[in-house]
């Protein structure tokens, strides 16, 4: 339940990895929507203060925020950081992320660690300190950036996938763990942005194989976050924001079918 004082609570977000792609589209939709944002970056510093700075001139307060995200004691730390800087937090959105390709052939215990630490370890700390932050009468969301691939699986990208999925789970176990005080969603885009040696051309290319003829954009991922960070009434629940990538079976990662 939303109460009173909540709603005249200042509405501060931390988004993860908001220096730069779809992170800063994130914060940037947040902040014309009213939040004040906590800018979180890993090494991308300067792009971190363009943000800042690109928020601070929509007229909402920012903060930019060093944090590795695969050092556990820091990462448990980031909200009570953003709380220092910018007061209560309402919202934390989990879109930083590793994504390194490999496969069942070159599998390595080491990169799925790595995959494991950034994509899941991470978002778990950054949700189990935001309920200790809130407090009992209010209420907060965490929103995880998922993938469409959890819901039309093919081999690639094993260690990436397992870590996405382990997260897609997290967000049902926490969701329920953490209610009423805390609220746990995810968002799972599809093909968005140009990545890895993906060409324009190959990126066009697969972005209108769907059944929409277009996949997701990122103002399209930023108005999903928008919308689940005010819907009181949704937990435990991913929204497919794709234009129906996950419908269309595919043997291999579509950023390798569209050359």
């Amino acid at each position: 339940m939303t109460t009173d004082k909540q709603k005249d609570a200042k509405k501060v977000a931390l988004v993860t990895g908001a220096g730069r792609r779809l992170g800063r589209a994130i914060a940037l939709g947040l902040a014309r929507e009213g939040w004040d944002i906590a800018v979180h970056y890993g090494q991308s510093e300067a792009d971190a203060r363009d943000t800042v700075a690109e928020i601070e001139a929509i007229g909402q307060r920012a903060l930019a925020l060093q944090c590795d995200l695969d050092d556990a004691a820091a990462t448990a730390s980031l909200v009570r950081r953003a709380v220092a800087g910018l007061g209560p937090l309402r919202c934390v959105v989990n879109n930083a992320s590793r994504f390194e390709f490999d496969s069942a052939a070159d599998f390595s215990p080491a990169l799925l660690e790595r995959h494991i630490r950034t994509n899941v370890t991470a978002p778990i700390l950054l949700a189990q300190a935001l309920h200790a932050a809130t407090p009992a009468e209010g209420q907060a969301v965490v929103i995880n950036l998922l993938d469409q691939k959890l819901f039309n699986m093919n081999p690639d990208f094993l260690s990436y996938t397992l870590s996405k999925s382990a997260l897609h789970c997290a967000t049902t176990m926490l969701a329920q763990a953490l209610a009423p005080r805390v609220r746990v969603v995810g968002v799972a885009p599809g093909i968005t942005m140009v990545s890895g040696d993906q060409s324009e051309a190959g990126f066009a290319k697969a972005h209108t194989a769907t059944p929409l003829g277009r996949s997701s954009t990122p103002d399209d991922i930023a108005a999903a976050v928008i919308y689940l960070a005010s819907s009181n009434a949704i937990t435990g629940t991913t929204l497919l924001v794709d234009g129906g990538q996950h419908l269309m079976a595919s043997s291999r990662d579509v950023m390798f079918l569209a050359s």
